[in-house]
């Protein structure tokens, strides 16, 4: 199922939680045009500085590598982008528009923020992020303050995004796969998804099938409607 770049979908994915360079160069070559690696200790996919180097040099030409962080301090992003070669940083936790600023300036990175959503107030603070990051990225909010930020398989009421529009471009997560992606898009006009445990066999390590899977689950749409 290796794509052209003439046969890539319209609809941008992220798989995210990669962990190997062999699930790293399928994702490239099914069509996805980021890969997500995590830089949080607490989470099953989380990467040591050292193997995420060696993912992110050995990566294919033209896919975008991104950084995953939850609350990170600045001494631990110094040393991870002056240890990993990354195009984008990803900020998963609690982290306020004011150091989402402080970050992008400070690493000449553009910077991914995702906002939590359980409900249509999770929206208001959109727009604040928006000022300041270069893209969104919409999750489902975590059930209880003891689980992962991201990465759980849950999904949130997509109608919540219907008809929404923001200022910066934004990425749909939370419990995506090859059976509900045809209605996330639909439900909600999203460009770009994000995908990480739906596509494993164990927490981060990918299933290649599944990812295929999704992948033609997509190719599926009629983006035309």
């Amino acid at each position: 199922m290796t794509r052209s770049l003439k046969e890539i979908s319209p609809i941008a994915v992220k798989i995210c939680g990669l962990t190997s360079l062999n699930d790293i160069k399928l994702a490239a070559s099914i069509g996805a045009r980021y890969a997500g690696f995590v830089f949080f200790e607490k989470s099953p996919r989380a990467l040591t500085f050292e193997l995420g180097r060696k993912l992110a040099l050995e990566a294919p030409i033209g896919l975008a590598k991104v950084a995953l962080v939850v609350d990170a301090e600045f001494s631990y992003l110094d040393e991870l982008t002056s240890k990993v070669p990354i195009d984008m940083i990803q900020m998963h936790g609690s982290e306020s528009p004011k150091l989402v600023y402080e970050i992008k300036r400070r690493y000449g990175l553009p910077v991914m923020k995702a906002v939590g959503i359980s409900s249509e107030s999770d929206l208001d603070k959109v727009k604040s992020f928006c000022e300041v990051c270069d893209q969104i990225l919409f999750d489902a909010k975590p059930a209880n303050r003891h689980a992962l930020p991201g990465g759980n398989g849950v999904q949130f009421d997509w109608s919540i995004l219907a008809n929404r529009s923001w200022s910066k471009p934004w990425m749909l997560a939370g419990g995506l796969n090859a059976s509900n992606v045809q209605t996330a898009v639909k439900l909600t006009n999203a460009k770009q998804l994000d995908l990480s445990s739906s596509v494993e066999l164990s927490p981060g390590i990918k299933d290649a099938t599944k990812m295929k899977n999704f992948m033609q689950a997509l190719d599926n749409c009629n983006f035309g409607n």
